[in-house]
């Protein structure tokens, strides 16, 4: 076994999106000596701006918001590294280690804020769409925007169709594209979708292109839509794989199961943001992670790493 010495963490932050700077700035304003550690490329940066998140009365982009959240974490001693955490190992007497690089790092505890990866649609010019906001990933977040818009669903089975009925709610007309190679519809969701006046466009999705504004959907077929807002309902993917080797028990969608206190099924590991079982919003995340650390902080007690 490593020496580790002194050198152990009361926590490690894995992820450094909402949740992950969240839980270091709680964390260390609790004193407790914590290292965040980060790969880059949190969900959070693609949010061109937001305006459901609490606080921000104009909106605020996602690559605001992080920084504004790294300013703070570091206002009060947040320790951070950029890099990978690969292996995460629980050792018979309790301590925690994980691999970092080229190196051991031990721990108390562990805080698993890794978040999802939206299911990007393979297909030509859709970071373009993303950035400029005509290519959207979040109808919770930002269908109030498309308020009497003409807006198209890319997606197919019951999520996609979820999602359209949705957007209807917001949208002054809505269509449906049902990629030809995935799910088809049921008769039961073809229903639905009529009731909420959704129209179902067949077809295999091959670029996007912004025009003036608007999206533009090429399809194989040879016909060109328009839209002012094109929603990809094509799922997201939990960033579990830590979780998975650790044995964390997840649901089916891959998220992992907590507590009250976003415990998981090993008492020294927790999980908070999107990874964890909960809905996909900001605001969530950075509720789990201010509940977590508490939990944290009352967990190590009186002790106090110097």
């Amino acid at each position: 076994m490593t020496n580790h010495s002194n050198h152990v963490l009361d926590c490690l932050i894995v992820g450094g999106g909402a949740a992950g700077l969240t839980a270091a700035l709680y964390l260390s304003r609790f004193r407790r000596k914590t290292l965040l550690v980060d790969e880059g490329c949190s969900r959070l940066s693609l949010i061109p701006r937001s305006h459901n998140y609490p606080g921000f009365p104009d909106g605020v982009t996602g690559d605001e918001l992080l920084q504004r959240l790294q300013e703070q974490a570091l206002q009060y001693g947040a320790q951070m590294e950029q890099g990978r955490i690969s292996r995460i190992e629980v050792l018979p007497n309790g301590l925690i280690e994980a691999t970092l690089g080229g190196k051991i790092v031990a721990a108390k505890t562990v805080l698993l804020a890794t978040g999802v990866t939206d299911v990007a649609p393979n297909i030509e010019g859709f970071k373009d769409a993303l950035k400029n906001a005509v290519l959207r990933y979040c109808p919770i977040c930002d269908g109030f925007e498309a308020i009497g818009k003409k807006v198209a669903v890319l997606g197919s089975g019951p999520h996609g169709v979820r999602e359209a009925i949705f957007i209807r709610h917001y949208a002054s007309d809505l269509t449906l594209i049902s990629p030809l190679q995935q799910q088809a519809l049921s008769p039961e969701h073809a229903d639905d979708l009529s009731k909420h006046d959704v129209k179902v466009m067949d077809g295999e999705s091959i670029a996007l292109a912004c025009k003036e504004n608007q999206i533009e959907v090429h399809l194989s077929d040879g016909g060109i839509h328009r839209f002012d807002v094109l929603y990809s309902a094509l799922g997201v993917k939990a960033n579990n794989q830590l979780a998975l080797n650790l044995g964390l028990d997840c649901d089916d969608d891959g998220q992992i199961k907590i507590d009250e206190h976003m415990q998981t099924s090993i008492p020294t590991i927790y999980a908070v943001g999107d990874v964890a079982r909960g809905l996909n919003q900001i605001s969530v995340a950075t509720g789990q992670a201010a509940i977590a650390s508490t939990a944290i902080h009352n967990y190590l007690g009186e002790s106090r790493s110097e």
